[in-house]
C-alpha cells in the first residue's frame, strides 16, 4: 500500500436513497464503484455500469463466524453473474461493482484484478473469503500493465473502503501514532489498540481460559466463534490470538480476554498506567471544558 494522500470522492445517489444505490469515484482517477444492495437487485441492473466488463464484490455476514464474509469476482456479464449468485450464495447483502470509466478494462485486467485483490484480501484477513483456494499465481500481464493495474487497485481499495467495506484495509494500525493498550488478570495478557471502527486485540494476546459464571453468556459464544474461525487457538492451558482481532467495542475485546464481563474502557491501560477511558475520553472532556473556560 502506498502512503494515504488527500483525495475528494464524490458520491452519487441515482435514487436519492443513502442506503441504496450509490455509485462513487474519485474524480481524477478513471475507476468507478457501483454499490447495490441485494433488495435493489433488479432496479440496479438497469445501470449502464454493467454493461461494461469490471470486478465485483459480494459483502454479507456470518452468524456463526467471527468475521464478515466477501466473495469476489470478475465478469464481462454482471447481469447474468448477479443473477447466479443472487441463486446460489446465500450469504451477501451487498454487491459493489467496479468498472473504468473510460471503458479500457480488457479481460486481462480483470482477471489480474480479481487474483490481485484475492491475493490482498487473504493476506490482510479481515474478511472471510468465500472464493475457495486462491491461486498463486496470476495471469501473465505485461510489466508496464501491471504497474498501471497496481495503482487501479489502490483506487478500487480506496472506494469499496469509503463505501463502508474496509476488506484491504489491515485491522491494526500499529503505526508510531497508534498506542498500545494492555489488558492483564487472572493468566491473561492481551495487548491491542483503538481503531476507527472499534478495538484490535493483537496476535499473540492470551486469554484466560475459565469463565466466570456471571459472564459465561457473552463470554463463551464469543470465543466459540473466535475457536472455530482459528482468530483463537488453545496451547499450553491458554488460548492465544492467532491474528489480529477487530471486537466491535473495547468491553467486549477485555471480556474475552479476562473471561468474565469487563469495562474496556477502565480494563485496557497503556505502559503507564492510564486507561483507555483516561486518553481517550477524560483528554477530551478536559480539553472542552479548557476551550469553553
Amino acid at each position: 500500500m502506498t502512503t494515504p494522500t488527500a483525495k475528494t470522492i464524490q458520491i452519487y445517489l441515482p435514487t436519492g436513497e443513502p442506503r441504496g444505490i450509490r455509485i462513487a469515484e474519485i474524480t481524477t482517477r478513471i475507476v468507478q464503484a457501483v454499490l447495490i444492495p441485494r433488495s435493489d437487485l433488479a432496479q440496479g441492473k438497469l445501470r449502464k455500469e454493467l454493461n461494461l466488463p469490471g470486478i465485483y464484490f459480494l459483502f454479507g455476514e456470518d452468524e456463526e463466524g467471527a468475521k464478515p464474509i466477501v466473495y469476489i469476482g470478475q465478469t464481462e456479464d454482471a447481469r447474468k453473474r448477479f443473477d447466479s449468485h443472487n441463486k446460489t450464495k446465500t450469504f451477501w447483502k451487498t454487491a459493489v461493482f467496479c468498472v473504468s470509466k473510460t471503458q479500457n478494462f480488457t479481460q486481462a485486467h480483470i482477471r489480474y484484478l480479481e487474483w490481485y485483490c484475492m491475493q490482498r484480501a487473504k493476506e490482510v484477513n479481515r474478511y472471510s473469503l468465500d472464493n475457495g483456494q486462491v491461486p498463486d499465481n496470476s495471469t501473465y500481464v505485461p510489466e508496464p500493465m501491471e504497474a498501471e493495474l497496481l495503482d487501479v487497485f489502490e483506487t478500487v481499495s480506496t472506494l469499496v473502503s469509503t463505501l463502508g467495506y474496509p476488506v484491504f484495509e489491515p485491522v491494526a494500525k500499529q503505526s508510531s501514532a497508534s498506542i498500545t493498550f494492555y489488558c492483564r488478570g487472572g493468566g491473561s495478557d492481551g495487548k491491542g489498540e483503538l481503531v476507527e471502527d472499534g478495538f484490535v486485540v493483537h496476535e499473540g494476546s492470551k486469554a484466560r481460559m475459565e469463565v466466570a459464571p456471571s459472564g459465561a453468556s457473552s463470554v463463551n459464544p464469543q470465543r466459540e466463534k473466535l475457536l472455530t474461525a482459528g482468530v483463537l487457538d488453545e496451547n499450553n492451558g491458554e488460548y492465544v490470538f492467532t491474528q489480529d482481532y477487530l471486537f466491535t467495542s473495547p468491553s467486549t475485546a477485555a471480556a474475552v480476554v479476562l473471561g468474565r464481563t469487563a469495562n474496556g474502557w477502565v480494563e485496557w491501560k497503556d505502559k503507564d498506567g492510564s486507561t483507555l477511558s483516561e486518553i481517550h475520553r477524560d483528554t477530551n472532556e478536559a480539553e472542552d471544558v479548557a476551550d469553553n473556560a
